[in-house]
């Protein structure tokens, strides 16, 4: 019987630091328009040569996650959703609407949660954590908390520990937070809303860190429930108004 075992590749140390990067910016560490450190300085922080943390930065120049502005540095790219966005471009295509994203969000979120309380290890646990805290000190300071928020869900498609679905969320949060912040604006404006979404992420964190799968699933499923059925009522509402 012939196993198809394939050599170990050790792992070249410009794809570490471009690992490393690349989940700050996943994780919400980095945020859109923020200026990351000077070549000199990765490599300092780093301990590796300035030649590695280039190879790095332009594979992620390449990928589009960040742009180099001459004079200036370099920064976590802003994301255009009307022009940078598959997920926008395929969602106009489709004349999809918010709800159809929700729905699809349902499916991802509540598997990445069921997961997460499998896999997770403390260093997820941590960034959840921290975001929901960022979270609530954001709201206490005036401000609606949705980096915050999409820094807590990140983190959860991080400890369900599949590359490819991080790649989708970064997409579906690029889009819902910055290509339609003004509908969610809506949401998070009312403080009953967010201290109802702040409870349901507390719910969520606690059914992964007690590795409750099942728990998990239920309780994100309330609340992507939760954010569709705000959606459903204010179209119908608007609707109603107009007639």
């Amino acid at each position: 019987m012939t196993i198809p075992i394939k050599p170990i590749k050790p792992k070249r140390i410009s794809d570490q630091v471009f690992d490393q990067i690349r989940e700050l910016i996943f994780r919400g560490t980095l945020k859109p328009g923020e200026k990351l450190m000077t070549e000199r300085e990765l490599a300092l922080a780093m301990n590796v040569s300035r030649t590695t943390i280039r190879d790095a930065i332009q594979r992620l120049v390449t990928m589009g996650m960040i742009v180099q502005k001459q004079g200036q540095g370099t920064f976590v790219k802003q994301v255009d959703t009307a022009l940078d966005s598959p997920l926008a471009k395929a969602m106009e295509a489709q004349n999809a609407s918010l709800e159809d994203l929700l729905e699809v969000r349902m499916g991802l979120e509540c598997n990445a949660a069921a997961l997460a309380a499998k896999r997770a290890d403390e260093t997820d646990i941590t960034a959840m954590s921290q975001s929901i805290d960022e979270m609530q000190t954001e709201i206490e300071s005036g401000r609606l908390g949705t980096e915050a928020d999409t820094a807590f869900h990140m983190a959860i498609a991080y400890a369900a520990k599949n590359p490819l679905h991080i790649l989708i969320m970064r997409n579906f949060y690029d889009y819902l937070f910055l290509g339609i912040g003004e509908n969610l604006a809506c949401l998070y404006e009312d403080p009953k809303n967010i201290q109802e979404i702040l409870r349901q992420h507390n719910n969520i964190l606690s059914a992964i860190k007690a590795r409750d799968s099942y728990k998990a699933y239920t309780v994100m499923n309330k609340h992507i429930n939760f954010v569709l059925n705000f959606f459903k009522d204010r179209e119908r509402f608007l609707k109603t108004r107009d007639q």
